[in-house]
């Protein structure tokens, strides 16, 4: 282990390997089943791994909402995926409250094992929770040679533009397309100016956020991260109606209709607040690049347009003109052969974590 500065803590550098073998560990002590174990620490490291640490082990949310939602019965470790509808291309299927984890690995691999035999394929998940970052299942389909799109949508915590309460969930949205000796294109975004989960991540920080992220309980912008979470309302994507804020409006609920409206499972603002509150749907989709031409071809236009954008000249404080993909491959060489940094009292919080669910914590001293 080492360690590396970021702010007033060190963080401290963590084995991958470790770390996904640590989380699968808790995962199997609480009864999910070692395949699907697997299968949902290696979304949860791969965040951390690609710099997305809002969505992984940086932030400990595999304690914060994934045991935590297994001991509370909000999420059922042993719930079969199981098929509702089914066409060669299609299928809904119901996660019957399991871990969203590992429903959207069998989702997406459903999806691209349509689209080998039809060219496309497409898979709306219900009654599932909290699926990680999105860019993991969008990313699934890239080594096929296709193109990946996966979204989710989530409990009301977004503004509408002109209104005051949260009527969608930061509802992201992840493509990722193969190139040929660039890095691939990613791209994973959500319809809120920012994730919730950031806001966590900001307060352990101890830093503030930008106005036109996050609102106070009025709704009102604020830059204190920890008023934000309190009040649990962020703004869309835009910030502002004179900013584009509509964008990001339309975006949630286009992300709504695809994973909520067309599997069932019902639009952020329809989800019951009751028992299953934090339950959600999901959407993935794989394309066949050589459906519509050689993928050699769609790979080497994809590096030429790549090349020219990186050539061009980058703005004052920026040294390179960067596309959707290139700063997560970054961090993806150097975290994996250095580490994936904690800071201290993530690592603390892991550590007792390892306590209370009975398995050993050996990645650090």
């Amino acid at each position: 282990m080492a360690s590396e500065g970021q702010g007033s803590e060190d963080r401290i550098r963590v084995d991958s390997g470790g770390l996904r073998t640590f989380a699968a560990d808790v995962l199997t002590k609480l009864g999910v089943p070692p395949e699907d174990a697997t299968m949902a620490a290696d979304v949860l490291v791969y965040a951390d791994l690609r710099g997305v640490e809002t969505h992984g082990m940086s932030n400990n949310n595999l304690g914060r909402i994934y045991v935590r939602d297994i001991q509370s019965g909000k999420i059922k470790p042993t719930a079969p995926l199981t098929v509702v509808r089914e066409t060669p291309v299609t299928a809904l299927l119901d996660a019957n409250l399991g871990l969203g984890l590992s429903a959207g690995v069998r989702a997406m691999n459903m999806a691209i094992e349509k689209a080998r035999d039809s060219f496309i394929g497409m898979v709306a998940v219900k009654n599932s929770h909290h699926f990680g970052a999105a860019q993991y299942f969008s990313m699934m389909a890239v080594p096929h040679g296709m193109i990946g799109i996966s979204s989710t949508n989530s409990n009301p915590i977004v503004l509408p533009t002109g209104g005051r309460e949260p009527v969608y969930g930061t509802n992201p949205i992840s493509v990722g397309a193969p190139s040929g000796g660039e890095p691939d294109f990613c791209l994973d975004v959500g319809t809120s100016a920012m994730v919730f989960q950031k806001l966590i991540l900001t307060t352990r920080l101890g830093t503030e956020i930008p106005l036109g992220v996050a609102a106070d309980d009025e709704g009102v912008p604020t830059s204190d991260p920890s008023v934000a979470v309190e009040a649990r309302k962020l703004l869309p994507l835009g910030s502002t109606p004179e900013l584009g804020s509509h964008k990001g409006y339309g975006l949630g609920m286009l992300v709504d209709v695809l994973c909520g409206i067309l599997s069932g499972h019902g639009a952020s603002i329809q989800m019951d607040a009751g028992e299953n509150y934090g339950s959600v749907g999901h959407f993935f989709c794989a394309i066949r690049v050589d459906a519509f031409r050689p993928l050699d071809e769609f790979q080497g236009q994809m590096d030429d347009m790549f090349d020219r954008v990186h050539k061009t000249e980058p703005a004052r404080g920026f040294d390179r003109v960067m596309v959707a993909g290139d700063p997560e491959h970054a961090k993806e060489q150097e975290r994996r052969s250095r580490g994936i940094p904690l800071l201290p009292a993530v690592v603390d919080e892991l550590k007792e974590l390892a306590d209370d669910v009975g398995v050993a914590w050996t990645l650090t001293g």
